[in-house]
């Protein structure tokens, strides 16, 4: 049997980010032909543009893998209210670190992508809503607005043009629900990072100070460049249909050599990126498990088969190296590619205790509106905890399924479920250790002494 070469990087959005000799101040990207699209764009009609984004098919890159294009045309041009672009840099998910890389060693494309999309949807001011811990990347990100500014590339009478947009630099306060976009916004406001209801409050329509906005994450705004210099037809000829353009995937855990690698969507499998790209496991062990989204994604496990029909009726039967590594394949397997953070786990880790920092971490993190979360978010956390601490029970499997199972599909925004999944898809794949865990401590428990 002869094995198929696996593809080389297509590296569009991450070009430059190892490359020594690019900087990321405006004179190197500029050199490298940065703000032509810019200029390019401004030759034609917004909803022009829009257009180019929509053929393009590109999915949004933040977790959901909405169609930017369809996103775009919900927004309510109607009201005549200000409408706002926001870019969600809140890059939070465990397991996910792509966003990053492209704030700190190339923020004029993000510019670039941002001007441009302000440009099609009307935006007359924008915001970069950056994570708190990301004091450099806010640092950079300044630095470069005020380099656009100077160059006429952002704010007032953009090229030369009638049109203005301004971009604000937002630190948020180190909380992972202002991933979520209404959070977000709530938070922009200068109020708790509660979710909104959806609906009535979906942003296009009542957003930003319940005006009329788009939210979309740093890659996504990143790809509208290369949409404009490829044109939607031949952008969408990248990847595959319904999976367009590339994507960068963030491989961290137990592989020789974890980082973040962007390759042409469904162009991989899940086995060519961990045993070829990576490099493999570390010497001596083997494949445990995957999560293939960030730690919100379900949890794979490395010996089982996964069959089931595709769209079109075509059946499959993969193992854990066989599923393509696009939006569709993780969600066929029971999964989701959700913000491309794929956390590789060998035989030597504790599912349990791995399995308690995931709740630790949601119990931290839930805002506390809805009760099934910020209750349930909790008594996982205790559970576990617990279990971890020399007091596992035979029926704390149970106990933990039956709390996610009353969180998951109840509560206003997704956390519910970013909470929930783990710990259900962690005890029904690997019940043996919960139990087996349990059945030691039992053993190994020391009887009452009586003083």
């Amino acid at each position: 049997m002869i094995k198929k070469k696996t593809p080389k990087e297509r590296r569009i959005i991450l070009k430059h980010a190892d490359d020594p000799k690019y900087s990321n101040r405006i004179e190197c990207y500029e050199r490298e032909g940065g703000y032509k699209m810019l200029r390019k764009a401004f030759a034609l009609k917004p909803e022009e543009i829009g257009e180019e984004v929509l053929k393009s098919g590109v999915r949004g890159r933040g977790g959901a893998g909405f169609p930017a294009g369809m996103k775009w045309k919900f927004l309510d041009r109607k009201s005549g209210k200000p409408i706002y672009l926001i870019c969600n840099a809140d890059e939070s998910e465990p397991g996910t670190f792509k966003d990053r890389q492209i704030i700190y060693k190339d923020p004029h494309q993000l510019i670039e992508g941002m001007m441009i999309s302000a440009y099609a949807i009307g935006a007359k001011q924008a915001f970069i809503y950056i994570r708190a811990e990301f004091f450099e990347g806010a640092r950079i990100l300044e630095q470069a607005i005020a380099e656009a500014k100077k160059k006429g590339f952002c704010g007032d009478k953009i090229l030369g043009s009638s049109f203005s947009c301004d971009i604000v630099v937002h630190r948020g306060a180190g909380a992972y629900i202002c991933g979520e976009e209404t959070g977000l916004i709530e938070s922009l406001e200068g109020k708790r990072p509660n979710p909104r209801i959806k609906p009535p409050y979906f942003p296009a329509v009542l957003g930003l100070y319940q005006c009329p906005t788009i939210v979309n994450n740093v890659e996504t705004l990143c790809n509208v460049v290369h949409i404009m210099e490829m044109g939607g037809d031949e952008f969408a000829k990248i990847g595959k249909p319904n999976n367009t353009g590339t994507r960068i995937w963030c491989v961290s855990g137990q592989v020789k050599n974890p980082g973040y690698f962007e390759f042409e969507c469904g162009a991989l499998t899940m086995g060519e990126l961990i045993f070829d790209v990576c490099g493999g496991l570390l010497p001596g062990r083997s494949l445990k498990a995957v999560i293939p989204g960030g730690s919100s994604a379900k949890i794979l496990r490395a010996d089982e088969r996964f069959v089931g029909k595709h769209k079109d009726g075509t059946e499959f039967d993969w193992g854990i190296e066989d599923i393509p590594l696009d939006f569709d394949g993780p969600m066929a397997a029971g999964s989701m590619s959700g913000s491309g953070g794929i956390i590789v786990m060998d035989d030597t880790v504790d599912i349990v205790q791995a399995m308690a920092n995931i709740n630790a971490f949601y119990a931290h993190e839930s805002c506390g509106q809805c009760t099934p979360c910020r209750e349930g978010c909790l008594w996982m956390k205790k559970i576990t905890t617990r279990m971890c601490e020399g007091g596992a029970r035979e029926e704390d499997a149970d106990l933990l399924l039956s709390v996610a199972n009353q969180i998951e599909g109840r509560t206003i925004c997704a956390f519910g479920e970013a909470a929930a999944w783990p710990t259900q898809s962690f005890v029904s794949k690997f019940r043996d250790d919960f139990v087996n865990k349990a059945k030691e401590d039992e053993k190994n428990k020391k009887p009452l002494q009586l003083i």
